[in-house]
């Protein structure tokens, strides 16, 4: 697997496996993760996923102590590691993904910017819901708050930026949309995403073994539910 290493202060790489957002740079982004579980070099400290890179970071003096009378310097020497971990993968062909089902109360007081995005795509705001749920959807990676998905493949014709005042408080469950991309607030946190509804299901439990709901790989399936059917699951879930 081809990969480009750049240096993040003194003590991370940042391994490059691809240059756009796409299926192909998710897979090698979760094969490399794959790879750093299954090895946990002693050296490493933790990785950070991204859309098309994995950020390393380590620890120089486990290096030194290791290396002794080595010249390379610890970020050369982790480099070194690297490629030697991963050169001999390719993508492969992957597993049939998870598919999850997040039910989503759409409008009203759950979804407060559902006639804004309506309004700046100019469609109805049925139709907004009714293209939001028919999305082919794939959770890219988590990240910005415990538990958040970023998640691609959202149809191009409810694509709406950012709200210029982002909400100091937002919700956890709320569904929204930020560009090209949906996503869905595990927790309460600000944010500037544009709101159109809101889901009872937690998606970040710190007491379970595995806290996130989604992760990096699942593709996801939006429907359609009443504020009654919210409150009712909402109800089962607490």
């Amino acid at each position: 697997m081809k990969a480009h290493y750049h240096p993040l202060g003194d003590r991370a790489v940042v391994i490059e496996l691809g240059t756009k957002i796409d299926l192909t740079s998710q897979k090698r982004v979760k094969q490399v993760c794959e790879k750093l579980d299954s090895t946990h070099p002693d050296w490493m400290v933790e990785y950070i996923p991204a859309f098309t890179t994995v950020t390393v970071f380590y620890n120089p003096i486990t290096i030194k102590k290791q290396t002794h009378s080595s010249e390379l310097l610890p970020y050369k020497w982790v480099c070194k590691q690297l490629e030697d971990l991963i050169s001999n993968l390719s993508v492969r062909k992957s597993k049939k993904p998870r598919v999850v089902e997040i039910p989503v109360c759409y409008g009203g007081e759950f979804g407060p910017d559902l006639s804004y995005v309506a309004e700046k795509n100019d469609l109805s705001e049925q139709k907004v819901i009714n293209l939001h749920m028919n999305g082919d959807y794939l959770v890219y990676m988590i990240g910005f708050a415990p538990g958040f998905p970023y998640i691609g493949g959202m149809d191009k014709r409810i694509a709406t930026s950012r709200r210029d005042d982002p909400r100091l408080k937002i919700p956890a469950g709320s569904v929204g949309i930020a560009g090209q991309q949906t996503g869905v607030y595990p927790i309460e946190t600000p944010g500037g995403w544009q709101l159109i509804g809101r889901t009872p299901l937690q998606l970040f439990q710190p007491e379970n073994e595995i806290p996130s709901l989604l992760q990096a790989g699942d593709k996801i399936k939006f429907t359609s539910i009443t504020e009654e059917e919210y409150r009712s699951i909402k109800e089962d879930e607490s």
